[in-house]
């Protein structure tokens, strides 16, 4: 029964993608069910295959060594504000965890890293081996091939930074694609903070986070092939290159680190500008004539998300607290989402459905990730600026589409 509900939502999802197609009649068959097939067929090999899972699932032990190495930063600099012991007792310790000090560091140190595994090769052989798999199983090459991969592990900037010579000659669907692949994937700057939130609730934290990642490419291939059609392109043979690469192993780790200063201080100005904005938005709700509780943007969302959570396998009982999740997530972020996720109380969502909604809600499919993506892209390739922009909300559906999509299939093999 698990299996046929999850089929049934993969399809009923892919129908959606279909009614709001640009040609309803030109979607390339091999995008679509090869993204089908591939995204079930890795989501069956790291979740069920022991040695694939065992690897994934370790790296949550790296998580924790990641932590203590933060706190230890963090805790020289910042003293009791960043982890160390306070000079006082604590009556409430759950409000001795500050967000700005304790989680957002890691962006810093996982920055550093990211920029040293480029420098030494390591990175790109693992794009390279995902591309690889997107051309031969998908027919997807090029520059999308190679956007996609990259994808899976920096944000949707730095992706289309990464192949911004093919940007100007990039078919509209084609464009349309990599903007999917942005919004269905989240950065590995930010992996490892919401692996760090989510531990206590969801094993193997980011082992799923990061699996959810990777099978969630290739459905934002096949729901962008439906909603923006596009004919796959074997002849260009896009490779990942480094501009002005830096010269040792330090200069790497200083560049990746100033580099995360500055994806640390837009998380946190994106997270206090977008609260405010909705909170103000919700203010102008409430001023609205209601029954119970008053009206607010979460709300008004969470109404169409509840059919879309009981098709990808979360209990009719538990569709309110998914349905949330997935309009906080869509009106502000996923980081804000996964707070509330980890903080939910244990009866409002089952163990499965919170692993249902860890994948769901993996993925940057937000109005603020938009305003990002925008203005990203349409400073790299100043000609494409019409399609990028008229592109763009059908971005987040797309994005959302395909994190639902996997949250489906894992709902399946759970």
């Amino acid at each position: 029964m698990t299996i046929l509900r999850g089929a049934f939502g993969l399809c009923a999802l892919l129908v959606l993608a279909w009614l709001i197609s640009e040609d309803r009649w030109r979607p390339s068959l091999r995008v679509v069910l090869g993204g089908l097939a591939l995204q079930f067929g890795l989501a069956l090999i790291l979740l069920k295959f022991p040695p694939a899972t065992a690897i994934f699932f370790s790296l949550n032990q790296a998580v924790a060594a990641l932590q203590s190495a933060t706190d230890a930063g963090t805790t020289f600099v910042f003293g009791y504000l960043g982890g160390g012991r306070p000079p006082f007792v604590e009556t409430r310790p759950e409000a001795s965890f500050i967000l700005g000090f304790r989680a957002f560091p890691l962006v810093l140190v996982i920055s550093a890293l990211a920029s040293l595994l480029l420098y030494l090769g390591v990175l790109q052989k693992i794009v390279g081996a995902l591309a690889f798999a997107l051309r031969h199983t998908l027919g997807v090459g090029g520059a999308l091939g190679l956007g996609a991969s990259v994808h899976i592990f920096v944000g949707m900037v730095e992706a289309p930074l990464l192949v911004r010579p093919y940007l100007k000659s990039m078919a509209r669907g084609e464009l349309f694609a990599l903007m999917s692949c942005g919004m269905a994937g989240i950065a590995g700057t930010v992996m490892v903070i919401y692996a760090s939130l989510l531990g206590p609730v969801i094993p193997d934290a980011l082992g799923n986070i990061l699996i959810a990642s990777i099978i969630s490419t290739p459905a934002a291939l096949a729901v962008a092939a439906i909603m923006v059609p596009f004919a796959p392109n074997l002849k260009e043979s896009g490779h990942l290159e480094i501009a002005d690469p830096p010269t040792s192993a330090m200069e790497a780790i200083a560049r990746g680190t100033n580099d995360g200063v500055g994806f640390l201080a837009n998380i946190i100005a994106m997270l206090i500008v977008l609260v405010a904005l909705v909170a103000l938005v919700n203010m102008s709700l409430g001023l609205l004539p209601h029954q119970g509780d008053p009206f607010t943007l979460q709300r008004l969302f969470s109404f169409g998300f509840r059919p879309i959570m009981w098709l990808i396998g979360i209990p009719s009982a538990e569709t309110e607290a998914a349905a949330a999740l997935m309009s906080t997530k869509t009106v502000l972020n996923e980081f804000v989402a996964y707070v509330d996720l980890a903080h939910l109380p244990p009866e409002a969502l089952s163990p499965r459905s919170r692993l249902i909604m860890t994948y769901a809600l993996c993925g940057f499919a937000n109005f603020g990730s938009l305003g990002i993506m925008i203005g990203g892209m349409t400073a790299m390739a100043p000609e494409r600026k019409r399609d990028i922009v008229s592109l763009g909300f059908r971005s987040i559906l797309s994005g959302t589409l395909a994190t639902c999509m996997s949250g489906a299939v894992v709902g399946m093999l759970a």
